[in-house]
């Protein structure tokens, strides 16, 4: 039971940070364009970026703590049983990547938000601009490498 809750949890965070960056970029972004002009824009990616990336604070942290339960579980278990734990090649590399998306996901929650937040405070729209664009290219890269974790774990699972 406490198995397939710790899965529940970690799938379920894993896929509202996978779909909200899915939606952000594909969904959110070019629909802009039906808003007058930049100040318009730049403070509605700023107030879904706010509780996106809040929600994102809670949901990185569940796949970090249910990703590695998970795997202490089963390492617990082998050593029990007296057989060597090696963990699976699909499962270093969902933890490496995931560990690397976090990363990621600090540098755009705690710089260049930051920078978008000072910019649309300020009301310059100009630098606001240049900081969503940098949002939009790691909130990218993030997604890719998001997609490449679920297909890794699919195909190698």
């Amino acid at each position: 039971m406490l198995d397939s809750l710790l899965k529940l949890v970690h799938v379920l965070a894993v896929l509202l940070w996978v779909g909200g960056m899915l939606f952000a970029h594909f969904c959110l972004r070019p629909s802009l364009g039906v808003l007058p002009g930049p100040e318009q824009r730049l403070r509605l990616v700023h107030a879904v970026l706010g509780r996106f990336f809040q929600a994102v604070l809670v949901a990185a942290p569940l796949v970090l703590v249910t990703g590695l339960w998970m795997i202490g579980r089963v390492a617990k278990a082998s050593v029990q049983a007296g057989v060597p734990f090696h963990m699976p090649l699909h499962w270093t590399v969902m933890a490496t990547l995931g560990l690397v998306m976090m990363a990621i996901f600090g540098h755009i929650r705690f710089a260049l938000y930051k920078r978008l937040s000072r910019a649309v405070a300020a009301g310059d729209w100009t630098a606001g601009a240049a900081a969503q664009a940098k949002v939009r290219t790691w909130v990218f890269v993030n997604l890719l490498i998001g997609l490449l974790i679920v297909v890794v774990t699919l195909l190698l699972g």
